[in-house]
């Protein structure tokens, strides 16, 4: 066995576990670590009369980030422009819990049973779910599974560009053109045909499309920049910690830190957050979404535009780079 073929196996042999390793990681430590962090909670009534609950819930240090409101109304409002995950509301009948299952039946249950823990033995709260999730997908399974398909798209048209070696306007074009159609299929497919998405039509597949382009235009970016290493710096980002960093089947602030905020800063993060406001909450909360989408899109564009292909021409085909053997005098 040559020098190179034994370097390459060891290579195998030390980069796979290290991959399985790293793959576990970030999978099973922000599922492991799964806990209320500085999870926005409003809660509303008279002072003299919200004062010992909120008492009871500064206990939990560092768990809840506490929202004051002054009566229900208020409170559902702030529930519906997505400011909190839900509330709580004393009144002269009882406490009242206000949730939300469109934003995370995941969190929706954690404040049902966080909530019960902070009444007197044998007081109920009344339970009215203020945005619930669709009748076709009423745990959020659906909806969480939904955008890993988009992610791998959009990880796959940037490879794709790559390898075939297009650049500048083409690569762009192309990039483009497949983001719209993907978008525009996903939301027939998830909104028309699964129902899963009951927001506008056409604001859900622009957050789909947005969403393959910013994936696709970061991998094709990094590639043209950085040849296949760009791919698998890519791969690594959108696809390895981008997902389970993303928060999508709980919530960012139920993840370990910085993981939850980390998700945030990238596309799939970013895009669960975005989808889930334009398709449940008339667009409340997207904004900071959709900036970092556009973002990573912007600069993934930007690195196929300006990229003069070199390093990944070269990359390809190494034969190329070698000097011709000069002609015998």
């Amino acid at each position: 066995m040559s020098v190179t073929a034994t370097r390459r196996t060891v290579a195998v042999l030390v980069l796979i576990p290290i991959v399985v390793a790293l793959a576990l990681w970030a999978f099973a430590w922000p599922a492991a670590r799964t806990a209320p962090r500085e999870l926005p909670l409003g809660v509303a009534g008279p002072a003299t009369a919200t004062a010992p609950l909120e008492q009871n819930l500064a206990r939990h240090e560092g768990a809840f980030e506490v929202h004051r409101y002054a009566d229900a109304d208020a409170a559902r409002s702030a529930i519906e422009d997505r400011e909190v995950y839900g509330a709580v509301v004393v009144t002269p009948q009882g406490p009242e819990l206000l949730t939300a299952t469109a934003a995370s039946p995941a969190v929706a249950q954690l404040l049902r049973e966080a909530v019960a823990g902070q009444l007197p033995a044998g007081v109920e709260p009344k339970i009215t779910d203020v945005v619930k999730t669709p009748a076709a997908d009423p745990r959020g399974g659906v909806f969480a599974s939904s955008l890993m398909p988009l992610a791998i798209g959009g990880a796959a048209a940037g490879a794709v560009v790559t390898l075939l070696g297009l650049r500048g306007l083409r690569a762009g074009a192309a990039l483009v053109g497949a983001a719209v159609l993907a978008g525009i299929t996903g939301a027939a497919l998830a909104h028309s045909w699964l129902g899963v998405l009951t927001g506008s039509w056409w604001a859900e597949a622009g957050v789909l499309s947005l969403t393959v382009l910013a994936i696709g235009a970061a991998m094709a970016g990094l590639g043209a920049l950085l040849g296949p290493r760009g791919l698998g710096l890519g791969g690594l980002l959108m696809i390895l910690i981008g997902n389970p960093f993303s928060g999508i089947a709980s919530a960012p602030q139920l993840l370990p830190e910085p993981a939850g905020l980390l998700g945030q800063w990238l596309p799939p993060g970013a895009a669960g957050t975005a989808l889930r406001s334009v398709a449940y909450f008339d667009g409340n909360g997207a904004g900071s979404a959709l900036l970092v989408l556009a973002a990573w899109a912007t600069a993934g564009l930007t690195g196929v535009l300006v990229a003069r292909g070199g390093a990944a021409a070269t990359a390809q085909s190494p034969a190329a780079a070698r000097p011709e053997p000069e002609l015998a005098r």
